[in-house]
């Protein structure tokens, strides 16, 4: 009977533990640098991609060439996006006013930005190549809407307004 007690006692301070490690995980200070360690190598990816993209559209390549590249282009910006969306979730919640609306705020650009990607990679994917000039006028079309749809999805930060993220954002190292 007596080695229950003890049992039940680590259990119990094994939960508290981890209850107020789940609390500290989430102030402001630990989000952002959640937030910042998740969208920096996303931004670095869809910065690359989108590189790769203008170029791709820029050399002299066969429209199938063009295609495949394209389209595996912005299905790799789905992904890094989707990536970047699971991660910023798994930050959690912030322990700040509107937390919750800022966490979902994130969440949401990201998906929106995933989507519009998906919406793009199958945008091209549905174009025939012949004749090559026609292939290109839609290619400039699909990422004219990438574009619109890139817009639409953007974070409005000025409705997420938090002072305890905001110096949280400027001070931690993982968002310089």
């Amino acid at each position: 009977m007596r080695a229950a007690r003890p049992l039940s006692v680590v259990l119990l301070v094994a939960l508290v533990l981890s209850a107020a490690a789940c609390g500290s995980a989430h102030n402001a200070r630990a989000w952002a640098a959640s937030v910042c360690g998740t969208l920096s190598p996303w931004r670095t990816e869809i910065g690359s991609l989108t590189t790769r993209a203008q170029q791709q559209i820029n050399v002299n390549t066969t429209p199938t060439q063009a295609k495949e590249n394209l389209s595996r282009l912005f299905a790799g910006a789905q992904k890094a996006s989707e990536r970047a969306r699971a991660g910023v979730a798994e930050a959690g919640v912030p322990d700040v006013d509107n937390g919750k609306k800022i966490a979902e705020g994130f969440t949401g650009a990201l998906a929106g930005l995933r989507d519009a990607y998906g919406k793009a990679a199958t945008g091209i994917d549905g174009l025939a190549t012949t004749p090559a000039k026609v292939f290109y006028q839609q290619v400039e079309k699909v990422v004219a809407q990438l574009n619109t749809d890139y817009q639409a999805s953007s974070l409005d930060t000025s409705k997420l307004d938090s002072p305890e993220l905001k110096q949280a954002f400027d001070e931690v190292p993982e968002c310089r």
